[in-house]
């Protein structure tokens, strides 16, 4: 496949979004841009976080780990169901009575300025950094496979990616990204699937054949209840799916802005209904895929493994040139309709949260969000160009675990404000959400020298848990 054509695929991509763009961003007003003026259609809402919660990083990523963890990640999928039940039936409709904006307003009203303040910033500080580390991801692909043949520098290429991102956002947001992120969905869909049909095509397996060699393969255990101590154990795995279902949809104003989109919470509600039950089905067609391309590799003799698997085989030889103009298509369409998202709701949050633009005269609040949206446009460009710089994986993988500690502060502080009627000592909350990843990050380098335990993703859990423990610390008592 030669850059050109790449490259051509690519134009008629984008002009396609920004088509979808013009027709869709008839008003460039904050309300659209912040929640669509609330009249989304809960099935296209729904349809389009599917490809926002699946991420370049789980495009690649989810079919690779079936060498190493087979089908363990289906427990974290399954606990999932139960996060979503409890935004649906919790979190969603006490945002919905509140008429919120921004999620983090909640804090304000239930304990004050700087516990709002903190539950913001944390938010602000993790969606850069893992928003920063997909697009990294796909700006690396393309150089590597166009414009490194160009000899174009990578900063052009990451310039070139944001700019394509606001160009398509930058007038109506929320209620444009709701009918992009359908689109992109779709073509990641329809290149996992095609895959899928002309991996096992190679292999002379028709569907069913295909399917049945998956369920006899090493990699298709799917429970594990033996080892309490393995990162894979079932309990583990269904309860940090669970709580980071809560936490990164149901805590996160990029996911969450989707479903205040829609006209009213039983709208809301069936979106996230139906959203959570297709999900299961497309990870496990992940999963599926997975098992399949190692199958084919050992077929092939193909010694890739891991995030270079999928890459390899959708390039293979003999592959149709099909597969890998929709595997780019289908890896940028995951990298894209999550990022995308993510710099609006970056937008979004800051400028309520931090700017209180609600509270500006209305005559300059539209210019207020347009220079932020250019704002963080620009702090993602330097962030990637600091990932380029590091070129260190281990170290740009802890950078990316980093963000994920800073979900656990929000979810001890809303699990606070849920579940008790105690108000805090606001002005102590800065030390104890600061503390809590901390001692979190300790106990997972400790916990195997001192116990002979080791944390896996329900480290989360602990975070929360000791935001929550600090929280009883700071108690008003009066």
């Amino acid at each position: 496949m030669t850059p050109g054509i790449i490259i051509a695929v690519l134009l008629a991509y984008f002009a396609l979004l920004i088509f979808i763009s013009r027709i869709t961003s008839d008003d460039e007003g904050n309300e659209s841009f912040f929640v669509g003026k609330r009249q989304s259609p809960w099935y296209i809402v729904a349809f389009g976080m599917i490809g926002a919660s699946l991420s370049g990083v789980t495009f690649i990523s989810v079919p690779g780990w079936v060498a190493t963890s087979q089908f363990s990640y289906f427990q974290m999928v399954l606990g999932y169901l139960v996060g979503y039940a409890v935004i649906a039936t919790v979190l969603m409709p006490l945002y919905y009575r509140l008429n919120l904006t921004s999620i983090y307003s909640y804090l304000e009203d239930r304990f004050g300025f700087w516990s709002y303040k903190s539950g913001a910033f944390y938010f602000l500080l993790s969606r850069t950094i893992g928003a920063a580390f997909r697009l990294f991801l796909v700006a690396n692909v393309l150089q590597i496979l166009v414009f490194d043949a160009w000899n174009i520098p990578f900063a052009v290429t990451v310039a070139l990616t944001i700019v394509l991102i606001w160009v398509y956002t930058h007038k109506a947001g929320i209620k444009t990204i709701i009918w992009t992120d359908t689109l992109q969905t779709l073509f990641m869909l329809i290149a996992v699937v095609l895959c899928f049909y002309y991996v096992a095509d190679a292999m002379n397996f028709n569907i069913s054949t295909a399917i049945e060699q998956i369920s006899l393969s090493e990699y298709s255990k799917m429970f594990f209840l033996e080892d309490s101590n393995s990162a894979s154990f079932f309990p583990k795995k269904f309860l940090a799916g669970a709580f980071i279902a809560i936490v990164m949809t149901g805590l996160d104003q990029d996911m969450m802005q989707k479903n205040l989109s829609c006209p009213n919470i039983k709208d809301a509600q069936k979106n996230m209904f139906w959203f959570s039950i297709v999900l299961v089905f497309v990870n496990l067609l992940f999963l599926g895929l997975g098992a399949l391309l190692y199958i084919f590799a050992s077929h092939f003799g193909i010694t890739a493994s891991g995030d270079d698997l999928f890459a390899t085989v959708a390039m293979h030889e003999s592959m149709p040139i099909a597969v890998g103009l929709f595997f780019l298509l289908g890896l940028i369409a995951a990298a894209y309709s999550s990022a995308d998202s993510a710099l609006t709701a970056l937008t979004t949050s800051f400028c309520v949260d931090f700017l209180d633009i609600e509270k500006k005269e209305k005559s300059i609040q539209v210019n207020v969000r347009k220079r932020s949206h250019i704002l963080f446009s620009v702090i993602l460009f330097v962030v990637i160009l600091i990932f380029k710089l590091i070129n260190d994986e281990s170290v740009i993988s802890a950078l990316f675990k980093v963000a994920g500690y800073t979900y656990g502060p929000l979810l001890g502080m809303y699990a606070f404000g849920l579940f008790t009627q105690w108000k805090i000592k606001d002005k102590w909350i800065i030390p104890v959400v600061i503390l809590a990843p901390i001692l979190s990050y300790v106990l997972q380098l400790k916990a195997p020298i001192w116990w002979g335990f080791h944390f896996g993703f329900e480290l989360l859990i602990v975070n929360g848990a000791l935001c929550f423990l600090g929280m009883l610390l700071i108690i008003k008592r009066d």
